[in-house]
């Protein structure tokens, strides 16, 4: 591993923070941790923890001895001069005086000293950081480290390697407990550079930044250095199927044994995303004959545990053949897991004070093998942090293995962790909004409509898929929204199939489909040419047959219902002159609509359209104006507003009209008008 402190960057970020107020070595402590923090082999996702010891200004104005600590939620990776707040020292170090201290009172007595009381709470190893005397202290859960002290000879490995420069912390929760032992352990030497706590991570010290920083770069690479010198055979791999079941076809059928249904209604069922990940490493660990063993013996550091579970799902390898046999077996595993977890919380909850609530029996990470790892989280987000946590699993057994044999905390540590209010803490308990855990999919996503209603679902809480047949337009749409771009021809099924395989893969599954994508034909139907006639059916009828068809097998597949959400137009209820290439299709499309309504409302796939007319966005209705105020000298303003309503009608009402049919869960076949009020388009 090696440095990436610069002089000059370091110099900079003195000058870009001093101009906000922040004194320097502030400056340098987020300097340095965002290095840290910026090494995912150091750490993940609000993992580890830094410090600098210094002095601030309280509300009388007088300098006080004050411990920037980084505070829970932020992490190191981006954090700012805000997420280390000011706590004062001097009430910290006094509680070293105490025998015990409970979490909770830990917590009260570090915001209580806060110099800002709307800071974020300090660190839950902040006491650690306190009882040292070293200006500034480094923490990660270094990936190296944590192969060397995942071992039952965990100790003499590290006592070979630091030779006397890191001192040796046995495995203790974190909290006044393990600070206070860090401090007595620490006494006995204190010339030690840092600190090994054993099955948990490492520490260093320093009366600089950069010296705290080297120190972590270098005792890191000394792991590194003994693990490479480890020639151990891991791993060897079992007979896998030659029809292997691609990532895409099993990621919907996991996704479905994942969501419990509340009183088996598979429709109101609390879904998860998924997170797809493989490699040669992953593919290695996932397909080994023990992975079973080797896999399930705990967490490779315990902050994990509250993300991915005490230990994973082993799915069987599928067969792209015979997918029935691929669910019926992760069915069972998946049953298996909630037995054992629902035992695991059994024993262990009787010694909790107070008793805790048990958690969800569900997995938050399967393992496929000769696919790879499939990790779950109620967003995306969620999913790949603990997709992240998982492939660092994979690194760190891996080379434990190759050294000796992983050894992970005890069953008792790692319930104690992830049932840890301090812990749980950390996920949040914010509400989530109407359309959070699911998957929505906007044909024609680039513009107009399209771009409106991808735009709504992702504030509702979706997780969206843009499709549309302009690349770069797509692209662009997405950035601006947050979604995921996907480039698809929906005239083509090969373009569709693959679309939905890269939806699929990116999140798990389908829920909500908007078949938007549409142009305007005009033509006198007696005279018009027959293939602008079978170019409109393409695109206004067979596209949405297509993107339907393609929907409905990933939901069949989750087997969680769904919803199809067609574009329609007045024009399939209120034709007018020289506009049939365009209505007729739109017409069949209703039909069509209805007839998936018809279909799959057994199976809880609901089937509904938008009938939309006049709206101030889109090709249909610049060339409906063009036509129309030609034939009739109407402005393009009096057009749009000639409706009962008199108002203009906008793509964001028709969007909001979408996002109001995927939440009614008793409406299907239906076709909801957003005109502003024509009657002769008025559904009867």
């Amino acid at each position: 591993m090696k440095s990436l402190w610069s002089d000059a960057d370091a110099e900079t970020a003195v000058k870009r923070y001093g101009e906000t107020g922040v004194p320097r070595e502030l400056a340098l402590r987020v300097y340095t941790t965002r290095l840290l923090g910026g090494e995912p082999r150091l750490v993940l996702h609000g993992g580890g923890n830094t410090s600098v010891k210094t002095t601030a200004r309280d509300m009388l104005g007088e300098e006080v001895p004050v411990l920037c600590v980084k505070g829970s939620g932020w992490d190191m990776g981006n954090i700012e001069p805000p997420g280390l707040p000011a706590v004062r020292l001097e009430p910290l170090k006094k509680l070293l005086k105490l025998d015990t201290l409970s979490d909770e009172d830990m917590v009260n007595v570090q915001r209580c000293n806060l110099l800002d009381s709307a800071a974020p709470n300090p660190s839950v190893e902040t006491l650690l950081h306190a009882f040292v005397p070293h200006k500034f202290v480094d923490h990660t859960h270094a990936d190296a480290v944590l192969a060397l002290t995942d071992q039952p000879n965990g100790p003499e490995i590290c006592a070979e390697v630091y030779d006397g420069r890191m001192a040796l912390v046995p495995y203790i929760m974190p909290g006044f407990g393990l600070a206070k032992a860090v401090h007595e352990i620490y006494a006995q030497n204190p010339k030690v550079e840092g600190l090994i706590l054993l099955k948990h991570g490492i520490f260093t010290f320093g009366e600089d930044a950069r010296e705290a920083y080297e120190r972590m770069i270098a005792h890191v690479t000394r792991a590194e250095e003994r693990l490479a010198r480890a020639q151990r055979s891991v791993f060897p791999g079992v007979r896998l199927p030659n029809d292997i079941a691609a990532a895409h076809a099993v990621a919907p059928i996991l996704r479905g044994l994942a969501a419990p249904a509340p009183g088996g209604d598979r429709t109101a069922a609390k879904r998860l995303i998924v997170e797809f990940r493989t490699s040669p490493e992953i593919r290695a660990f996932v397909d080994g004959a023990d992975v079973a063993d080797y896999s399930s013996r705990g967490p490779v550091t315990p902050d994990h545990v509250i993300r991915t579970k005490p230990k994973p799902v082993v799915a069987p390898a599928p067969h792209a053949s015979d997918l029935d046999a691929f669910k019926q077996g992760a069915q069972a595993a998946f049953e298996r897991f909630a037995k054992d977890y629902e035992a695991y919380f059994a024993r262990n909850n009787p010694r909790a004070a107070p008793p805790r609530t048990q958690l969800d029996p569900i997995p938050r990470v399967v393992l496929v093998p000769g696919v790879g790892i499939f990790a779950l989280g109620k967003s995306s987000k969620d999913a790949k942090i603990a997709a992240d946590l998982a492939e660092t699993t994979v690194n760190v057994i891996t080379r434990a293995e190759q050294l000796g044999r992983f050894e992970s905390i005890s069953e008792a540590d790692a319930f104690d962790v992830e049932y840890w209010s301090l812990e749980q803490a950390k996920l949040g308990k914010e509400q989530e909004k109407r359309l959070a855990r699911h998957i929505a999919v906007v044909t024609g996503g680039a513009s107009g409509i399209g771009r409106a209603t991808a735009a709504a679902f992702k504030r509702e809480g979706a997780e969206v898929a843009l499709l549309d047949r302009d690349g770069e337009a797509v692209k662009k749409a997405a950035r601006e929204i947050g979604a995921l771009p996907v480039q698809c021809d929906v005239t083509d099924t090969a373009s569709v199939r693959a679309a939905f395989d890269a939806v699929v893969t990116a999140f798990g599954g389908v829920d909500i489909v908007v078949s938007n994508a549409g142009a305007a034909w005009s033509g006198r139907i007696g005279e018009v040419d027959e293939k602008i006639l079978r170019e409109s059916f393409e695109l206004n009828f067979f596209a949405h047959q297509k993107i339907a068809q393609a929907a409905v097998a990933v939901m069949r597949a989750q087997n969680l219902g769904g919803v199809l959400l067609f574009n329609a137009s007045k024009q399939a209820l209120n034709p007018g002159p020289d506009f049939g290439p365009y209505g007729l299709p739109k017409s069949a499309t209703l039909s069509l609509m209805r007839q998936y309504a018809i279909d799959y409302g057994a199976e809880g796939i609901r089937a509904n359209a938008v009938n939309a007319d006049r709206i101030r966005t889109g090709l249909l209705t610049d060339l409906m104006i063009a036509e129309r105020s030609k034939a009739r000298n109407v402005s393009e303003k009096g057009y749009m507003s000639g409706n009962l309503l008199q108002r203009e009608v906008t793509a964001g009402d028709v969007a909001d009209a979408f996002v109001e049919l995927a939440l009614a869960r008793a409406t299907t076949g239906a076709i909801v008008t957003v005109d502003g009020g024509n009657i002769a388009a008025a559904v009867r």
